[in-house]
């Protein structure tokens, strides 16, 4: 297990995305308390503690649900905390990261496979892919739709046998919040004034690191990449890091040891240098 040099063991906030719960940060929370950090784990408003197969059951609490109440939420959260912690987001999770730190919130954050914020045009067509289910019936914006097991083996499972995937599917998957998805959608063309906006210049912002799987479907290194580009306008510290044979799970997928232990590393390190007063 990674042994990071610095004394101080900041907290750490980890986010989760669309169609998953806190229970999918099972590993890398666990991993992170054994070194000594505090982790908090909350489920989006809707979600709360609640088990997958209860939430696929009565979905009702999803619908509605949208960014701004989710960010809002998170960053009470923060701000009701005695310091300032790291911050990690998987997926739309990530995106949520991005803009909690353009607030000014966290010494340090991590998008794992994150989506983009809005100004970042990238769109793959295995992204698109990933989003017919919910994008191809507008009729259905405020519902929350059940992610089918052959769509999950595409999405999330595509390192696994069907039958493994499927598994997979039973311990974790939940319906979308389909507001969350449009609303990020349409919020893409519109850097300044989408939902997801966020300021790619502020000088002040804590580091941000960008982890890419190389066989990513929902969001491949290309959108990762593409937000770098944008980001690089500004002064203040991003990186992005691809990690091959890696799916859209790369909080779970066999190996996502070497991962967690990257980006803890990786945030304790610029954390100290940014923000050395909290470390």
């Amino acid at each position: 297990m990674s042994q990071p040099k610095h004394t101080h063991k900041p907290p750490i906030v980890l986010i989760h995305g669309l169609w998953m719960t806190p229970s999918s940060w099972d590993t890398w929370a666990r991993r992170y308390r054994d070194l000594g950090h505090q982790v908090i784990v909350p489920g989006w408003p809707g979600i709360g503690d609640r088990a997958p197969a209860d939430i696929r059951e009565d979905p009702r609490s999803l619908e509605g649900v949208g960014i701004v109440e989710i960010v809002d939420f998170y960053a009470d959260l923060i701000a009701s905390m005695p310091e300032q912690p790291i911050i990690m987001g998987h997926s739309f999770g990530g995106i949520f990261t991005q803009m909690l730190l353009d607030r000014g919130l966290g010494i340090a954050g991590v998008g794992v496979a994150p989506g983009q914020p809005a100004g970042v045009l990238a769109l793959p067509f295995s992204t698109l892919r990933t989003g017919l289910p919910v994008l191809s019936n507008p009729f259905r914006f405020g519902k929350a739709s059940p992610i089918s097991k052959r769509h999950f083996h595409y999405t999330f499972g595509n390192d696994l046998s069907r039958a493994d995937s499927d598994l997979e599917w039973a311990a974790s998957a939940v319906n979308s919040s389909n507001r969350v998805f449009f609303e990020g959608v349409l919020s893409l063309p519109k850097k300044k004034s989408g939902i997801t906006a966020v300021d790619f210049r502020k000088a002040d912002r804590a580091p941000l690191l960008l982890i890419s799987g190389g066989i990513d479907h929902v969001a491949p290194p290309a959108i990762q990449k593409a937000a770098l580009r944008k980001y690089s306008e500004g002064t203040a510290l991003v990186e992005q890091i691809e990690f091959p044979d890696r799916t859209h799970r790369l909080v779970s997928q066999d190996g996502w040891e070497e991962i967690a232990d990257y980006a803890l590393d990786w945030t304790l390190r610029h954390a100290a240098t940014r923000f050395p007063q909290a470390m």
